[in-house]
């Protein structure tokens, strides 16, 4: 086998001009053997052929067929480790495969490389056309980024949906004490004590337990994945999970094309349905919001979301139609025109202005303030 790669402390000592043709990224065939490796790696972390930091392949000067061969992924990943250290190795290898390297994705280490949701977004892409055995080795690194990123937005989106298990007060051990019922419902039970104290004696105490199950909410998250919804595909994913966590709040997952798919099963395992999802293809947004409203049991407690850059591919009739039906029956709406954590709008005006007209608010909401909006509709607060 190959000699493993230098430590930056066995490095040959390189003459001044030699370390600004690595600096520059110039002249390199005029560079001692053993130093054109270097500049292959400071190629990778700076750029090739693009100005400062290329090596000027097929530029001013570089000649052509005359370079040695670039280097695989693991030369060059090697490389980077010995020069600079495994945590920029890492950076390195997730910016190229975020720029589209496939040839790197084996090469990123799952327990080390920073999780991104443009990095997963890019993985993920990428392990699009793969055969199973080699997306096989990819599940670990694709399950370290869904877990990672699924355990942050928890984080962030858990203060917005406190409060909403509905608690309700009853006799009955088992639940958590409610104290300011208990008080209430005891204040005739009281007795004072040989010091003057007052105190309630708590001869019937109140808990609180969650409540039936017909009381529950639905929520019906509609996504659409044609091509240019890629990232918020992924934070509807995972938002998906974290709301799935939600006491009393039953979630369903649909993607929509030209064609609807119930994932709803996979809500509680991001990855798995993430790694179904197949983005790209034509908008018929109609067609999500008619399954939607095939799983609408109590209008008034079910919200529906639809996640879209409202570009719709069929007649607007279609899909004003089934925004005014179900707005007449109670169901909450929300069009989330972008679901990400910039929130930059990115949809067609002219058809958001009719959904609204129609019945269904539009707005650019971060996986955070869809959160807020879901906990104020469960605590009953006003539209």
């Amino acid at each position: 086998g190959a000699a493993p790669a230098p430590s930056p402390a066995a490095a040959p000592r390189l003459a001044p001009a030699d370390r600004w043709r690595l600096l520059l990224g110039r002249e390199n065939d005029k560079l001692p053997t053993g130093a054109r490796r270097y500049a292959h790696a400071l190629d990778e972390l700076y750029g090739a052929g693009q100005g400062e930091g290329a090596d000027g392949i097929g530029g001013p000067g570089g000649g052509a067929g005359q370079e040695g061969s670039f280097p695989s992924a693991r030369e060059w990943s090697d490389e980077l480790e010995a020069l600079f250290g495994a945590e920029v190795r890492e950076e390195v290898l997730g910016r190229a495969a975020d720029s589209g390297r496939a040839d790197v994705l084996a090469q990123l280490d799952p327990a080390s490389v920073r999780p991104s949701v443009e990095l997963l977004s890019s993985v993920l892409s990428l392990a699009g056309g793969m055969p199973e055995q080699q997306l096989a080795r990819l599940r670990p690194l694709v399950r370290r980024l869904v877990d990672e990123l699924s355990r942050e937005l928890a984080t962030r989106l858990r203060p917005a949906l406190t409060g909403i298990a509905s608690p309700r007060p009853t006799r009955r051990p088992g639940g958590r004490l409610d104290l300011p019922r208990t008080l209430r419902a005891n204040l005739a039970h009281t007795r004072r004590l040989d010091d003057g104290r007052t105190v309630v004696v708590p001869e019937q105490p109140v808990f609180s337990t969650l409540s039936r199950r017909e009381s529950d909410w639905r929520l019906v998250l509609v996504v659409d994945v044609s091509g240019s919804m890629e990232a918020s595909v992924i934070w509807s994913a995972l938002t998906a999970a974290v709301l799935g966590g939600v006491p009393t709040l039953s979630t369903h997952f649909l993607t929509f094309s030209t064609q609807v798919i119930d994932l709803t099963d996979r809500v509680a395992d991001p990855l798995s349905l993430l790694l179904e999802v197949r983005v790209g293809g034509g908008t018929h947004i109609a067609a999500g919001l008619a399954h939607a409203r095939s799983l609408v049991t109590v209008p008034s407690r079910t919200l529906v979301v639809v996640v879209s850059d409202f570009e719709e591919g069929y007649p607007l009739g279609g899909l004003l139609g089934e925004v005014r039906s179900l707005a007449a029956s109670g169901v909450h709406l929300m069009g989330c025109a972008a679901l990400d954590d910039s929130g930059a709008p990115r949809y067609s005006v002219p058809v958001a202005q009719q959904l609204v007209a129609a019945g269904m608010p539009v707005a650019a909401l971060s996986p955070l303030a869809l959160a807020r909006w879901v906990g104020d509709r469960l605590r009953g607060e006003p539209r």
